[in-house]
C-alpha cells in the first residue's frame, strides 16, 4: 500500500469535505496539495468582515471542513494526524495534514455517509423531546475533539439562551454594514457556489417570535401549533485563539454528522457569540466564565410534513483547491 493516498482519492475526499456548513455559506477555506502534506489555509475573501469581525466564525468554519475532511478520508482508508496552526508566519495556515500507516477510526468512516445528508434546517422543530441517551452521545462525540460541548436545559437555562439571542439580533438591527452584508448572503438565488438561497428557507406562517431561533439570519417558522423542543448545545474552548477555535469547529462537525446519523435535524447558530455583550453573558451563565463560547448547535426532530431540504450550492472543487507543482 503506498504511504499517501492518490490524486483521485485526495479529490474525492475534498469533494466530500467541501458539503461543510459554514458562516452564511461563505466556504472560507481554501486546500492545498503539497505532497506528502495536505494543507488547510483560511479565504479572507470570503471573510464576512460586518458579521464576523474576530474571525470566530470563520475559523469555527475551517475547523467543520477540517473535520469533514477527517472523516472523508477515513472512508477511503487514510488516517491522519493534524498539525493546527504549523505556520505563525503565515496566520493562514490553519491546518497541515499528515497521512500515517494507521487503520483510521471506524467511527469517524461511519460518518461520512451523514455528510451528504447532513442540511441546515432552520425551520420550528416538533415537540418530540431529544432522548437523553442521545444528548449524552452527542456531547461525547463534541468532547472528544478536545472542548466543552454543554447542553442547555431547564426553563431559566434555555430562557437565557433565547435571550441571548434576541439580545443579539436588537444590538444587530441597527448596524446597517452588518445588515447590507447579511442581505447579501442570504436570501438570493445563488448562482455564484455560495450564500444561503431563498429555497433552503421555509415559508414563515406565523410570528417569528414562536421560535426564537427563526430570528437566526432568516430561519424561518413552520406552523403546526406545536412547541418546539429541540435541545440546545454551547460548544466552549478553554482559550480563545485560532487552534481552539478549530476544534470547536471539528466538535460542531462531530455533532452535526453524528445526528444526521441519527435522524435528528440540525442547524449550527453563531449570532449569540458575534456580539461581545452577548458572548460574554454566554460565558458566564453557560461555563461560568472558565470557558469561551465559539458556537451552538441546535438539534431536534423535524416535522414529517416538511419538505426536503436541497442542498445549499457549492463553489467547484478547483476554487478551494490547488495542488503544488
Amino acid at each position: 500500500m503506498a504511504n499517501i493516498p492518490d490524486m483521485t482519492t485526495i479529490r474525492r475526499a475534498l469533494d466530500l469535505a467541501i458539503r461543510a456548513p459554514s458562516i452564511h455559506n461563505s466556504q472560507p477555506w481554501r486546500w492545498r496539495w503539497q505532497e506528502p502534506v495536505l494543507h488547510l489555509y483560511s479565504d479572507e475573501a470570503r471573510w464576512l468582515r460586518e458579521t464576523d469581525p474576530e474571525q470566530t466564525d470563520l475559523m469555527v468554519s475551517c475547523g467543520v471542513v477540517l473535520h469533514h475532511a477527517r472523516v472523508a478520508l477515513a472512508s477511503l482508508g487514510w488516517a491522519v494526524t493534524v498539525d493546527r496552526s504549523p505556520d505563525p508566519a503565515q496566520p493562514n495556515h490553519l491546518a497541515a495534514l499528515h497521512f500515517t500507516a494507521d487503520a483510521p477510526e471506524p467511527k469517524l468512516a461511519a460518518r461520512a455517509a451523514a455528510i451528504a445528508e447532513r442540511r441546515s434546517n432552520r425551520a420550528a422543530y416538533t415537540s418530540w423531546e431529544v432522548p437523553a441517551g442521545i444528548i449524552d452521545l452527542l456531547t461525547g462525540v463534541g468532547a472528544e475533539e478536545g472542548v466543552m460541548v454543554v447542553h442547555v436545559h431547564g426553563a431559566q437555562a434555555h430562557r437565557g439562551l433565547v435571550d441571548a439571542m434576541a439580545a443579539s439580533e436588537s444590538l444587530r438591527a441597527s448596524d446597517v454594514r452588518y445588515q447590507a452584508e447579511t442581505a447579501a448572503w442570504t436570501g438570493f438565488v445563488a448562482a455564484a457556489g455560495v450564500g444561503v438561497p431563498a429555497r433552503n428557507f421555509q415559508a414563515a406562517t406565523h410570528e417569528l417570535n414562536r421560535s426564537p431561533f427563526a430570528r437566526e439570519h432568516g430561519t424561518q417558522v413552520v406552523d403546526s401549533g406545536e412547541d418546539d423542543a429541540s435541545a440546545l448545545f454551547v460548544v466552549g474552548t478553554w482559550h480563545d485563539d485560532v487552534p481552539s477555535r478549530l476544534r470547536a469547529g471539528e466538535a460542531t462537525s462531530a455533532v452535526l454528522l453524528e445526528a444526521t446519523a441519527i435522524g435528528l435535524a440540525t442547524c449550527p447558530l453563531s449570532l449569540p457569540v458575534e456580539v461581545p455583550g452577548t458572548r460574554d453573558s454566554l460565558r458566564a451563565g453557560v461555563f461560568f466564565g472558565r470557558a469561551y463560547p465559539q458556537v451552538i448547535v441546535r438539534v431536534g426532530w423535524a416535522h414529517v410534513s416538511q419538505e426536503s431540504l436541497p442542498p445549499t450550492p457549492r463553489l467547484p472543487l478547483d476554487a478551494v483547491f490547488e495542488v503544488e507543482r
